[in-house]
């Protein structure tokens, strides 16, 4: 008997950012009915969250958007190189608008657990007001890094202060004039933050766990020209973007840094490090391959920290030991340069451990005390799987996906968009994808559209269900850890290998093979009537 009192419809996206609202367009412009889950009271994703002063982009904006619409493109005028929280926010509200996407998104509402109902070949989904519906697709969209990581410190609710998350940001402005600051973190959204806080805060006391190699970003505005320009080229940016090995068209030098002289090597890394941005990974071809050259790397951006900060101590405590890119690549503004400031200090928390948050502020283990009126976690995400953990999501048979994979020890997954025992699963941007290591509106764009591709041809096709083949999905997790293996990621210690969440299995999960060569792969399976999948038609589901 069909349940007439659980509502239904063709497709359910997580996530109103991004993925969400392309997926969303995508799925309506094929008619199905759709409805996107947000958790928020708005669209923008990571972007709604991450209101912590400083946030920016840290990818051009002329590349860090949509590219499927020309006319969205010509219509949207970014004001500098790169972008900050709030003008990305802007931006998705736009693409919102202009495609009235927000009729079929709910707001304030957060999926608890979706399971596969193997009966009906639907995914039922329970929504966190008790509210249960059905879906034939069922579609993540929360993104990489939406899990946000607070430590567990002894003491945290005894503080008597206030204490914030980068990534869960409050809307209203936090005023930090006269107050004495301490942040935990110095990652990308600390890097980003310190600088501002500090020219604020009448105290800032950074507690850092591990350095950074953080690149300038030379951040400036745009004149009218530039944009011009920009727009009449839209069609080869597009192809430049989306045939990438980064998913943007910077180029990178097919040389060896070992191929040059000291001192022709010493102009080149002169000549990014002055460019900023990510011209310094570009810089060479081999930075995340070879060790030698890796080092070579590292040490110049060592000696630049050596030449900005003033008290050489300080200067050895900014100074990363571990391999250059090995962790997420920042761009910062005036980072090294805040440790000049008479109202800024750095405590090495590896040589002196935070031991408590006190009720007046932070204690270590050697007795340091330290009083603040604010504390700021900028300890960053649960990243790739944390996301999807939060959820009860369950396939056939009952299978936890946490279960699955072991809660980290052994993903698995086909294309990074699909994984066997979880029918008409559909992850955008999932562990083993490209993300976060490549231009992600580019990345979310090829995913959302091989998707729905996908949906339309079953449809076309009569098909009901697809699932990937357990050999299909083995071979190309195996595929995942071989690139990644050839290069110097999988040696250093990152949110990228789980390092960052105490007891998480450590394992990479991003794909190393290029953007390009993954968009190429994707399209052969699908023109192979998406071969790796095995496809069901039903005659009836009660």
């Amino acid at each position: 008997m069909k349940n007439h009192s659980i509502k239904e419809v063709d497709a359910i996206v997580l996530g109103a950012g991004f993925a969400g609202l392309y997926m969303l367009y995508q799925l309506r412009s094929k008619g199905l009915s759709t409805v996107v889950y947000e958790a928020g009271d708005g669209v923008g994703g990571v972007w709604y969250w991450n209101r912590y002063p400083g946030a920016r982009c840290d990818v051009e904006s002329i590349y860090y958007n949509y590219t499927f619409s020309k006319e969205l493109y010509e219509e949207w005028n970014w004001t500098s190189r790169f972008p900050e929280q709030e003008e990305i926010l802007s931006y998705l509200n736009y693409v919102a608008d202009r495609f009235d996407l927000r009729k079929d998104i709910q707001f304030k509402t957060r999926v608890n657990a979706a399971h596969f109902d193997e009966e009906r070949c639907k995914w039922l989904i329970h929504l966190n007001d008790g509210t249960q519906v059905f879906a034939k697709y069922f579609i993540t969209g929360i993104g990489c890094l939406s899990a946000a990581n607070v430590p567990n410190i002894k003491g945290l609710n005894q503080f008597k202060g206030k204490w914030y998350h980068t990534g869960h940001w409050p809307h209203e402005k936090i005023d930090f004039t006269g107050k004495r600051v301490g942040i935990i973190g110095t990652g990308s959204s600390g890097i980003q933050a310190i600088p501002v806080i500090a020219k604020e805060a009448k105290h800032l006391t950074v507690f850092q766990r591990t350095p950074q190699y953080t690149i300038p970003a030379r951040n400036h505005t745009y004149d009218k020209e530039f944009i011009r320009s920009t727009k009449e080229n839209f069609e080869t940016l597009k192809h430049a973007m989306r045939n990438s090995i980064s998913g943007t068209p910077h180029i990178q030098n097919d040389r060896s840094v070992m191929e040059d002289s000291e001192s022709k090597r010493q102009q080149v890394f002169e000549d990014a490090w002055a460019e900023g941005g990510f011209a310094f990974a570009m810089s060479y071809n081999d930075l995340l391959t070879n060790e030698q050259s890796n080092e070579k790397a590292s040490e110049f951006i060592r000696s630049k920290i050596r030449e900005v900060v003033k008290d050489p101590k300080v200067a050895e405590k900014l100074s990363p030991k571990y391999m250059y890119g090995t962790k997420r690549q920042v761009l910062d503004t005036d980072y090294f340069e805040t440790y000049n400031r008479e109202n800024v200090l750095l405590v090495d928390v590896k040589e002196s451990p935070i031991e408590e948050i006190t009720e007046a502020g932070i204690k270590t283990t050697t007795n340091d005390q330290y009083d603040l009126d604010i504390i700021i976690f900028a300890t960053g995400y649960d990243g790739m799987t944390g996301p999807l953990f939060k959820i009860d999501i369950q396939g056939k048979d009952g299978v936890a996906l946490k279960d699955k994979w072991e809660n980290g020890a052994s993903v698995r997954t086909y294309l990074g968009i699909t994984t066997a025992g979880f029918p008409n699963l559909f992850m955008i941007t999932g562990p083993e994808s490209p993300s976060v290591l490549v231009n992600m509106p580019t990345a979310i764009e090829q995913h959302v559209e091989w998707v729905a591709n996908c949906i339309e041809y079953m449809r076309e096709h009569n098909i009901d269900v697809i699932e990937t083949n357990i050999q299909a999905e083995e071979e190309w997790s195996e595929h995942n850890r071989e690139i990644a293996n050839e290069t110097l990621y999988v040696k250093g210690d990152s949110w990228y290998t789980g390092a960052n969440i105490a007891g998480k299995p450590r394992s990479f999960l991003i794909y190393l093979g290029g953007f390009d060569y993954y968009t190429k792969r994707c399209n052969e399976i699908a023109q192979n009537n998406y071969e790796g999948y095995t496809m069901l038609k039903l005659k009836t589901i009660s």
